[in-house]
């Protein structure tokens, strides 16, 4: 039986993402895990975050879960959730905060000065937008290029390495909502949110073997 590990330090939308896993893959084991040893064991980790940057680094740093979620990030199918994206990657202008430095890059904030040619953008961007795939990937298998997700988030993250950017919404500019590399996965939208788009994001992670 697959075991799918939910990093449970405190932040996230952790039970909603446990209910989408345990729908598209109810013969998997769906463990919400608050030590590093489940983490260890488990076959996929999942690394939601949810709430202000720096307050999930510290919530991680204090659950003892920091060296875990870096373990497997080297090691097994990782995917990254909202702030769980941001977190990858070196640096948040939110706080400011350090994140992990799994990936290269920073997170910014929106500009509350942003237009979409008519009106000012609101912040923090809530609601549905449209991503366009930039890099195909095995967990954009049936879902259609240009589809809605839904997103709430102030701050979206900026790699280093355009390669890794494997999805683009458009919020006034265009932002990067998708990451991917080797065995990792990271979205800025709640796939758990996003009606069937997001569960057959959940479905091809549980399916996927990089």
């Amino acid at each position: 039986m697959t075991t799918i590990a939910i990093v449970d330090y405190g932040m996230g939308n952790l039970l909603s993402v446990a209910r989408a896993l345990e729908h598209v893959a109810p013969e998997a084991n769906v463990r919400l895990c608050t030590d590093a040893a489940g983490i260890a064991a488990a076959d996929r980790v999942v690394f939601p975050g949810q709430g202000a940057m720096l307050d999930c680094m510290r919530n991680l740093d204090a659950s003892g879960l920091r060296d875990a979620v870096l373990d497997a990030s080297r090691t097994k199918p990782m995917l990254g959730v909202c702030l769980g994206e941001q977190m990858l990657f070196d640096h948040s202008e939110e706080g400011p905060s350090n994140g992990l430095g799994i990936m290269k890059g920073k997170v910014v904030r929106f500009a509350g000065s942003a237009f979409d040619g008519e009106s000012r953008l609101k912040v923090p961007h809530m609601g549905w937008n449209r991503v366009k795939q930039t890099l195909a990937h095995p967990l954009w298998e049936g879902v259609a290029d240009d589809t809605y997700f839904y997103f709430v988030h102030s701050y979206y993250v900026v790699p280093e390495d355009v390669g890794v950017i494997a999805g683009q919404t458009d919020y006034g500019l265009g932002f990067t909502c998708a990451v991917a590399r080797d065995n990792i996965f990271a979205t800025q939208f709640h796939p758990e949110k996003s009606a069937s788009a997001g569960l057959q994001i959940y479905r091809n992670f549980v399916r996927w073997n990089p």
